[in-house]
């Protein structure tokens, strides 16, 4: 008889407690002993707060690819479990022409006749949007029930079409379903990665990009292959807290690569900030980068309780059942 699989919620648990104090016991590290840049001018954030930034998006975008890949092979089962495998290889194609994607924005990028500080500036804007478009709740309220129900209702169609004319169109659209849902989040991670690339070099992103990829990785394994039911929902509002401090900090050292560029002012003000503040969390004296970053963290809390609003208070105000958030099958 098959050995029953242990219980994964205190396993998860434990592992992302043990990942926080990893974290914390990293940030204590830098502000003791190694040294800050106390100059709000200075350039750019530290490495190692560009690599976990990088890490947190790539698990972020791949939790969420495993969540819609879930769901749509979920009910691929018995006689339609070969399905799964034309699903698997779009999915295989997918990160392979975001790799390829990569290559071009960076080709794009680099023939780009303009002061080096006015690209960066102009592409960190870029993350910028792409960082909110990713963390926003409003968009992932719509992600959840209109992408996720997508997505099955055009795995439906493909059976139905399977049946009437054949094999070959239906393992080509079965194929295409699940490339289209890797490469979504692929090229919103190679947008977003070029102004960590431009601040620090393509060797640490792709240390970073190792780490989320590594921990997804971990993850799908559970889903796909051992067939594990995981606490997706708690896992991508824990990455989404995560995020919103990545954009927090993202904010924070876009303000200042402007006053690089000459695009806004320094306004310096006289307050207590250690410069390793500045190198892990993109804190800096000036007035216009703390005014940027009040206003994101203000976007993002009004993002969230307007999207709770819709959620739960505006349907008990109508008379209507709140609406759930799905969670997703076990693959």
């Amino acid at each position: 008889m098959a050995r029953p699989p242990l219980p994964l919620r205190p396993l998860v648990s434990a592992a992302l407690l043990g990942a926080g104090l990893a974290l914390a016991a990293l940030l204590v590290w830098q502000a003791v002993v190694a040294s800050g840049s106390p100059d709000p001018t200075a350039r750019g954030i530290g490495p190692g707060t560009a690599a976990l930034e990088a890490a947190v998006l790539v698990l972020r975008e791949g939790l969420e690819t495993i969540v819609v890949l879930a769901a749509i092979t979920a009910s691929l089962m018995g006689g339609q479990r070969a399905y799964r495998r034309p699903v698997a290889a779009g999915a295989g194609l997918a990160l392979g022409a975001s790799v390829a994607t990569w290559f071009v924005v960076v080709a794009l990028i680099s023939a780009v006749n303009a002061p080096e500080l006015d690209v960066q500036a102009a592409t960190g804007l870029l993350a910028i949007v792409v960082l909110m478009v990713v963390m926003n709740w409003f968009f992932h309220r719509v992600y959840w029930t209109g992408w996720i129900v997508h997505h099955h209702q055009r795995r439906r169609r493909l059976l139905e079409l399977g049946d009437r004319a054949g094999l070959p169109r239906l393992v080509l659209g079965l194929g295409l379903l699940g490339f289209t849902s890797v490469y979504r989040e692929g090229f919103e991670v190679v947008l977003f990665l070029q102004g960590l690339r431009l601040q620090v070099g393509t060797g640490v992103v792709a240390a970073g990009v190792l780490l989320g990829l590594a921990f997804t990785s971990v993850v799908g394994v559970l889903t796909f292959v051992a067939h594990h039911r995981l606490p997706y929902r708690r896992m991508l509002v824990l990455t989404g807290v995560l995020l919103g401090a990545v954009f927090l900090v993202m904010v924070g050292e876009q303000a200042q690569e402007m006053q690089l560029a000459g695009w806004i002012p320094a306004t310096r003000l006289p307050l207590p900030i250690p410069g390793w503040m500045g190198v892990w969390l993109a804190l800096f004296p000036t007035l216009e980068t703390l005014l940027a970053q009040a206003l994101a963290a203000g976007v993002v809390l009004a993002s969230y309780f307007g999207a709770e609003y819709l959620r739960v208070r505006r349907p008990r105000r109508l008379g209507l059942a709140p609406a759930v958030r799905p969670e997703a099958p076990p693959g």
